[in-house]
C-alpha cells in the first residue's frame, strides 16, 4: 500500500532530479529515501525512474504517478488546513504576498492580525505572483496577497482594495510635466519609462496600462524592488508608474522624488486575496480578508492625502 511518506519523497525526487537532493529536501538520509523509492515501486509492480549516472528520469508511468501524488498531497495539505482553521484564526497560518504589496502592507496588517488572534502560528511567504498561485493551488499556502488582473488559474479571489497608479519622477521632471497637459499613461515615451524586472506582476499591469507590450527593447526592464525603481527614478533616470501603496514609505526613502496624479480615470490594480476553490471561505478567510482591506484602506487614505 503507497503511503504519504512515499509520495512526498517520489515528488521531492521528480522535482530535484537527484537522490541526494530530494533526501535533502525531506531531511532524511539518502539510502532511506531510496529504499521507500523501491518500496513503492514494487507495491505498485512497476518502474517509476530510471537510474541514470548524473540523472534520474521517470518513467511513463512515473509521470502518471507524479501527477496523482500532487493531487493527493495538495488534497491532504487542504484537509490539515481546513481542520487547522476551522474555529477561525487559530492554529497555523500560511500567507503568501507578492512583493510589490508586502513591504508597505505586512507591517501594518500583522500588527491587525497579532491583536486579534493571539495564538495564531502565522507563517508568511514573499515571492512572486505565478509561485504564490502554485503554491497555493499545491496546498503549501493557505492564501495569498497578489494584485489582478492576473491569469489565478482556478482559485478564487476576495477583492481588498484598490491600488491606483501614480506617476514618478525627479521632482524636476513632474515639475515640467505639471506645467503642461498631465499626460495619459497611453502617451507616456517608452524610452523614459523604468519598470521591475521579469516576473513581476507590476511591470505586466504597468505596460498594459501605457499600452506597451514586454517585448518592446526601449522600455527598461531591469529594476529587482521599487525601492531600487523610485531611487533610480529620484535621481533623474526616467519615470515610473507607482503604486499607491507604496507612496508613503518610497516618499520616506527617497525625498528627491515627486509624483503626479492621472486624471480620471486613474490607472488601477486591485489587491486581492486568494484561496482555494476547494477551501470553504470560513471563518479564517473572512476574518484576514476584513483585517487586511482595513489596513490597505489606510494605507490609500494615507496615500491620497500625500498626493
Amino acid at each position: 500500500m503507497l503511503t504519504l511518506r512515499q509520495m512526498t519523497y517520489f515528488v521531492a525526487l521528480a522535482e530535484t532530479r537527484s537522490f541526494s537532493q530530494a533526501a535533502e529536501t525531506v531531511h532524511v538520509t539518502q539510502p532511506a529515501l531510496s529504499q521507500q523509492i523501491k518500496e513503492m515501486e514494487a507495491s505498485l509492480g512497476t518502474q517509476l525512474v530510471e537510474r541514470l549516472p548524473r540523472d534520474i528520469r521517470l518513467t511513463r508511468a512515473g509521470q502518471v504517478v507524479l501527477d496523482r501524488a500532487r493531487q493527493i498531497l495538495a488534497m491532504t495539505r487542504d484537509l490539515e488546513a481546513e481542520i487547522r482553521l476551522s474555529k477561525g484564526l487559530t492554529g497555523r497560518l500560511a500567507l503568501g504576498v507578492i512583493p510589490t504589496i508586502a513591504p508597505y502592507l505586512l507591517p501594518r496588517a500583522l500588527t491587525r492580525i497579532k491583536a486579534a488572534a493571539l495564538d495564531l502560528d502565522m507563517r508568511v511567504r514573499e515571492a512572486q505572483t505565478a509561485e504564490l498561485i502554485a503554491l497555493v493551488a499545491a496546498g503549501k499556502l493557505d492564501a495569498a496577497v497578489i494584485a489582478l488582473p492576473y491569469d489565478i488559474q482556478g482559485l478564487l479571489a476576495e477583492p481588498l482594495f484598490t491600488d491606483r497608479f501614480l506617476l514618478a519622477g525627479s521632482q524636476a521632471r513632474i515639475a515640467a510635466l505639471t506645467e503642461a497637459t498631465v499626460p495619459r499613461p497611453t502617451e507616456l515615451s517608452p524610452d523614459t519609462l523604468l519598470l521591475l524586472d521579469e516576473g513581476h506582476c507590476l511591470a505586466d499591469q504597468a505596460l498594459e496600462v501605457c499600452g506597451l507590450k514586454r517585448n518592446r527593447q526601449s522600455v527598461d526592464l531591469g529594476a529587482s524592488s521599487l525601492a531600487t525603481l523610485c531611487g533610480l527614478v529620484a535621481q533623474g533616470f526616467g519615470l515610473t508608474l507607482l503604486p499607491e501603496i507604496a507612496l508613503c514609505s518610497e516618499m520616506a526613502a527617497s525625498p528627491e522624488m515627486a509624483v503626479l496624479r492621472f486624471s480620471d480615470p486613474e490607472p488601477q490594480r486591485m489587491v486581492a486575496l486568494v484561496r482555494r476553490q476547494s477551501t470553504e471561505a470560513k471563518l479564517w478567510f473572512t476574518e484576514l480578508a476584513a483585517l487586511l482591506k482595513d489596513a490597505g484602506e489606510e494605507l490609500m487614505c494615507e496615500a491620497q492625502s500625500r498626493a
